[in-house]
């Protein structure tokens, strides 16, 4: 069927690389403001959480420092399912439940110590049908019971929070709503998102911060182990790769 708009030109292969090439300029220029953004949110002030919240989860009572699951970093995004929300009870909020849908496999984000946790107002036993339904049942998913969406920005509208722990003390580091909230769900925009980022040593991060080998971290979903040294076999491959680029003129990173 003809198209009804006005087309862009129908060009050469040639000419079409060439555009190809000039829009990849751009491209390259707006990852490296993007790496540049992050490392400013590396060195954003942090915020104390004095107050003690509290959470229903699965098996009972949780505090926002169970939520780390021990780990160093969490992620919360409240998402909006309960009595007066478009959809209960049978669905959550349709832009939210988008966004459910777009989380990648957590086990990638664990492995840089960083929890994400969903957290709405639903009761439990909604949540649990929700997650069965839906097919989210990789995502942990708390009841707020408190003040909390409110304290952090998030009891009219949905929004990602990111804290840090240190022992026990919790600081607030960032937070990402509105349209935001649109370019979230991979290992990528959550880690980007995060006090310590992605903790790969080609990023422009404070003294001190951990950092490794870009690429030699990475696993299956089903392999990681804790504290492991990465895969001879695929350090090779990856060391080949970046080399390639490298060759290329690409450059595997900035």
């Amino acid at each position: 069927m003809p198209f009804a708009m006005k087309t862009p030109p129908i060009v050469s292969a040639r000419e079409w690389e060439t555009a190809r090439e000039q829009m990849l300029v751009k491209e390259k220029a707006l990852m490296r403001a993007k790496d540049a953004l992050a490392a400013e949110r590396r060195r954003m002030p942090w915020m104390a959480v004095e107050k003690v919240y509290e959470f229903d989860g699965p098996t009972g009572k949780l505090s926002l420092l169970d939520l780390f699951e021990g780990r160093h970093q969490l992620i919360v995004y409240r998402a909006f399912f309960e009595p007066g929300v478009h959809g209960w009870p049978e669905h959550a909020c349709i832009g939210c439940s988008l966004g459910a849908d777009q989380v990648s496999n957590l086990a990638h984000l664990n492995a840089r110590d960083t929890t994400l946790v969903y957290a709405s107002r639903a009761p439990q036993g909604d949540i649990a049908r929700l997650k069965g339904r839906m097919g989210w049942e990789r995502i942990p998913w708390v009841t707020i019971t408190d003040s909390f969406d409110a304290d952090f920005g998030v009891g009219e509208w949905h929004g990602h929070n990111a804290f840090i722990r240190d022992g026990e003390r919790i600081f607030r580091t960032y937070m990402i709503n509105s349209r935001g909230d649109e370019a979230m769900g991979t290992v990528w925009s959550y880690l980007d998102m995060t006090a310590l980022g992605r903790q790969e040593a080609w990023e422009d991060s404070p003294e001190g911060y951990p950092q490794e080998r870009p690429y030699k971290w990475w696993n299956w979903n089903d392999s990681y182990v804790p504290n492991a040294a990465p895969d001879p076999k695929w350090v090779e491959v990856s060391d080949a790769g970046e080399a390639a680029f490298r060759k290329r003129g690409s450059g595997a990173r900035p």
